[in-house]
């Protein structure tokens, strides 16, 4: 065999490697998915897993030979199937960075980046506590640590220690947090906790009333209503302001109309990475979250779509 031909043979041989191994199986030869059938596994954060299901059940149905089987972990986690090509796909709330897409391209790999929507990084207290309205200095001041008890915020108030509960201390949620609310410091605080999912921060502000719980917006609709204006009735989520004092008429909770009109401080934009050189299922899936139905489905959660004619209209109610 000349060293030509060598050459050639060692690059289809890394070429199926990746083919086989970036559905999460290992099988011979090359993938056999399609852009409607087959099977692979794909990533997304945690945080992420209610509208992500709704988009999965939806797809499966329209294309009844696809199984899509969806991994939830953290942020870290994700990029590193990603980076190991163990995944073609991955939804996170961060596109990838200039070092991330040089190491892909080093691998012959083009990766795509699909803005697929928007959520609110919301903030919410037990059903009993009255104080929900806050101001953004004063998040960040819990947040540093400077302020430890609820007094310190509101001086009337009767409740002890803040404790403030995130989800992960490697998801989307608490990287959003670090770096675009604390300017990339570290939380160091010893009243900061991590539960081990969205659900887990839901359920512990739930039973403990001196507890701040942050999570995406996506895990607070009722789905009972569906004009998507109402949150879960079991807690309160704060409104938050960014003036110097938060008052029920200049803050504002995490609506998609406050998301797209930017009164809600802390939109983050949602995004699917593809690397799939075959342009099969997970393309096709991302896509189709992107498209008009998935944009739809996403609507519907309770998030704001990235791609859609939204308008917002005054109504007048007349008592």
């Amino acid at each position: 065999m000349n060293k030509k031909l060598s050459y050639i043979f060692i690059g289809l041989f890394l070429t199926l490697v990746f083919f086989s191994s970036c559905d999460g199986k290992k099988t011979k030869g090359s993938r056999t998915d399609t852009p409607t059938s087959g099977t692979i596994e794909f990533f997304a954060d945690e945080s992420f897993s209610p509208f992500i299901e709704e988009e999965r059940q939806q797809f499966e149905f329209e294309y009844p030979k696809a199984h899509l089987i969806a991994r939830y972990a953290d942020d870290i986690t994700g990029f590193k199937k990603l980076q190991d090509l163990k995944t073609c796909l991955f939804f996170t709330s961060r596109a990838l960075k200039a070092g991330e897409v040089a190491y892909f391209k080093s691998k012959n790999l083009i990766p795509s980046v699909f803005p697929i929507g928007y959520d609110g990084l919301a903030f919410i207290v037990n059903r009993n506590n009255t104080d929900t309205c806050i101001t953004v200095n004063d998040i960040k001041r819990v947040l540093s640590g400077k302020v430890k008890k609820w007094s310190e915020l509101y001086p009337k108030s009767k409740r002890g220690d803040i404790e403030v509960v995130f989800d992960n201390p490697a998801s989307a949620t608490l990287h959003y947090v670090i770096d675009s609310i604390m300017g990339g410091k570290n939380l160091t605080a010893d009243n900061i906790v991590a539960a081990k999912s969205s659900k887990a921060v839901i359920d512990y502000v739930n039973k403990n009333i001196n507890a701040i719980g942050i999570i995406g917006s996506n895990w607070l609709n009722d789905k009972r209503d569906s004009t998507n204006t109402t949150f879960k009735k079991n807690i309160h989520v704060m409104s938050v302001s960014i003036k110097e004092k938060a008052t029920p008429m200049n803050s504002w909770k995490p609506y998609q109309a406050y998301l797209l009109d930017g009164r809600y401080p802390f939109a983050r934009t949602l995004y699917a990475i593809v690397i799939d050189p075959y342009k099969a299922l997970p393309w096709s899936f991302a896509n189709y979250v992107t498209g008009p139905k998935g944009q739809l489905i996403l609507f519907k959660t309770g998030l704001l779509p990235y791609r859609g004619d939204i308008s917002i209209k005054t109504v007048h109610v007349k008592r």
